[in-house]
C-alpha cells in the first residue's frame, strides 16, 4: 500500500470559503426548464408548475447561487419575452441552440424557483444582439422599487417587491465564434464597460461579472482577459472562466490528472488580473467566477443527430460515471485550494443539462455520480480552507507530469467546531494510506467517513439503480493528533470530525 502525508496548521489559512463557490447554472437549454425545473400538469408539480421532486434534490445539495438564463442562449434573449401573461409571450427561435423557445418561464418565474430552492439569483445581460438599455432596463424592472416605467411594470406582472438580484453577468462567452453577435476584445471590453456603468447607475450595490474567454483553448486566450480588463477592470468585481472536461479516449488516469489543466487555468487568469492591478495602479484584488464546469462529452454524438426546432428536446443529456464522479470531486478541491481568489463557481447546469439531477417528463428524478461529492462539499465545505502541504507519490500521463495520487482539501468551521476532510486518491490499483498531522486540532473525534467507490469506474446511476453512491464505512484511525485514512483506490472520501464536548 502507498502511504502519504499531509501537514496542516490552523493558522495557515488560504481564505474563507465563500458559499456561493458551490453554485450552479440553468439555461434555457434542452430539458433544464422545461421537464426539469418546470412542469405544469406532473404529478409533482406545485402551483406554479415548479417540480416539487426536483426542488427536494437541489434542496439537499444546498445551491447559494443560480446563473441564468445562459450562456450561449442570452447572446440573442429578449428578456421582455419571457415576463407578462403567459398568452401573450411570444414563440421564438433560438438561435443558439436551434430550438423553439416557448418563453412560458422568464425572469419572474426563475426569481420565484431561486427562492423556493434557498438560492440567489446570477443574472446575464444580453451583450450580443442588444447591450446598454435593455441591461439598465433590466436592472430596473428587477431591482427598483417602484415609481419608474419598468419597475412599476414588474409590479404590474404581480411582483409588488424588487427581486435584489445582487450578482450580474456582462454577456457571456463572447470570444466564441459560436456566440451570436461575437465581439473582438476591444468591442466587447468597451461595451461590457459601458454597459456596467449604466446598470451600477441604476442600482450601486450590484456586483459584476466581465467575460472572460471562453475556455484555456481559444486562441484568444489570454489576451482577451488582458485586453477586456483595461476596460472592466474597475467596473467589475470578477472575472469568468469555462471549464469542460471529458474522456473521449477512454484513458482514465490521464483523466482523473485533468486538474492539472484546471490549477494551470486558475494560475493563468490570476496573473493576468494581478497583471492590470499593478499596471493600473489600483488598489482592488479581481475576484474568479468559475461560472460554467463540469464533465461534457458523453452526449455529443447524439446532440448531432437532432432534428431542429423542437421544444425543450433531450440536449447534452451526459450520463456520470464513477470516474466521473472522482473528476468533480478534484474540481472542488482545486476551487476549495483556490479560495482566496475563486468566489463564485457554478456547476453547469443543474437539471437534464450535463446536470447532476436527471428527470423523466412526467416521471421521477434521480442522482446522477456526480451528484454525491458536489452535495459533500457544498454541505460540509463551509468555512476556511486551510493550506495543506501534501507529501504524495507521483504519476505520469500523456499530458501530465508529476500528478499525485493524493488530492486533498481541508475546510474547518470554527463556529460549529467543525473540521471536513476531502480527499481523492487517483490511483486506480492501489489503495493509499493517509496521514494527516493535526496537532491544533486534539480534542476532536472522528465523526463520519464517506466514501464514494466502485470496482467499475464505467458504472452509472439510472432511475431504478443508485449503483454509485456513498457509503459509511471508511477506515480511519484518530489517536488525538494524527488522522491516518485509508483512501481505497479510486475513491472520494469525505473525513468529519468535530470538537469533542
Amino acid at each position: 500500500m502507498k502511504k502519504a502525508g499531509v501537514l496542516l496548521d490552523k493558522g495557515a489559512v488560504i481564505s474563507k470559503v465563500d458559499e456561493r463557490v458551490y453554485g450552479s447554472f440553468i439555461e434555457h437549454m434542452g430539458r433544464a426548464v422545461y421537464g426539469g425545473i418546470f412542469e405544469p400538469g406532473h404529478p409533482e408539480a406545485d402551483e406554479q408548475g415548479f417540480r416539487k421532486d426536483v426542488l427536494s434534490l437541489i434542496n439537499q445539495l444546498q445551491v447559494p447561487i443560480i446563473r441564468y438564463p445562459g450562456g450561449n442562449m442570452v447572446s440573442a434573449y429578449n428578456w421582455e419575452d419571457g415576463t407578462g401573461p403567459k398568452e401573450d409571450r411570444p414563440r421564438k427561435l433560438d438561435l443558439a441552440w436551434q430550438v423553439v423557445e416557448t418563453n412560458q418561464f422568464g425572469t419572474n418565474e426563475f426569481a420565484d424557483f431561486a427562492k423556493k430552492a434557498g438560492s440567489e439569483v446570477m443574472m446575464a445581460v444580453n451583450l450580443g444582439t442588444r447591450g446598454i438599455d435593455a441591461a439598465r432596463n433590466l436592472v430596473e424592472y428587477c431591482n427598483h422599487t417602484g415609481g419608474s416605467y419598468w419597475s412599476d411594470l414588474r409590479q404590474a406582472h404581480g411582483y409588488p417587491d424588487p427581486h435584489q438580484i445582487k450578482t450580474w453577468c456582462l454577456g457571456n462567452e463572447m470570444d466564441g465564434p459560436w456566440q451570436i453577435g461575437q465581439k473582438t476584445a476591444e468591442e466587447y471590453g468597451r461595451l461590457a464597460a459601458e454597459t456596467g456603468k449604466a446598470m451600477k447607475q441604476v442600482d450601486p450595490s450590484i456586483e459584476l461579472v466581465t467575460c472572460g474567454s471562453s475556455g484555456a483553448g481559444m486562441p484568444t486566450f489570454p489576451e482577451w482577459e488582458a485586453v477586456t480588463m483595461e476596460h472592466t477592470y474597475e467596473i467589475a468585481d470578477y472575472v469568468s472562466l469555462h471549464q469542460y472536461f471529458g474522456n473521449p479516449d477512454n484513458d482514465s488516469q490521464n483523466y482523473l490528472a485533468s486538474t492539472m489543466e484546471l490549477e494551470r487555468f486558475i494560475q493563468t487568469v490570476t496573473s493576468v488580473c494581478d497583471y492590470l492591478k499593478a499596471k493600473k495602479r489600483s488598489k482592488k484584488t479581481m475576484m474568479l467566477s468559475f461560472d460554467e464546469w463540469n464533465v461534457w462529452y458523453h452526449s455529443s454524438e447524439q446532440d448531432k443527430k437532432l432534428e431542429r426546432w423542437q421544444t425543450a428536446p433531450p440536449q447534452l443529456e451526459d450520463r456520470y460515471n464513477m470516474e466521473d464522479a472522482l473528476l468533480v470531486g478534484g474540481i472542488l478541491i482545486t476551487f476549495l485550494k483556490h479560495a482566496d481568489r475563486i468566489k463564485m463557481a457554478c456547476m453547469a447546469q443543474l437539471v437534464n443539462v450535463i446536470a447532476p439531477i436527471v428527470t423523466e417528463n412526467g416521471g421521477g428524478s434521480w442522482k446522477q455520480t456526480i451528484y454525491y461529492p458536489y452535495m459533500h462539499a457544498s454541505v460540509f465545505g463551509r468555512g476556511v480552507s486551510l493550506q495543506a502541504i501534501v507529501s504524495s507519490p507521483a504519476f505520469d500521463t500523456k499530458e501530465f507530469t508529476d500528478v499525485p495520487y493524493v488530492d486533498t482539501a481541508v475546510v474547518w468551521n470554527e463556529e460549529k467546531e467543525e473540521l471536513a476532510v476531502f480527499l481523492l486518491n487517483r490511483h486506480l490499483e492501489e489503495d493509499v494510506l493517509v496521514r494527516y498531522s493535526l496537532k491544533d486540532f486534539t480534542g476532536y473525534q472522528v465523526t463520519e467517513h464517506l466514501v464514494l467507490e466502485h470496482d467499475n469506474l464505467k458504472m452509472e446511476n439510472t432511475i431504478g439503480e443508485q449503483n454509485v453512491k456513498p457509503h459509511r464505512n471508511g477506515q480511519s484511525e484518530w489517536d488525538g493528533t494524527e488522522l491516518e485514512v485509508k483512501a481505497n483506490k479510486a475513491s472520494w472520501n469525505v473525513v468529519r470530525l468535530k470538537l469533542n464536548s
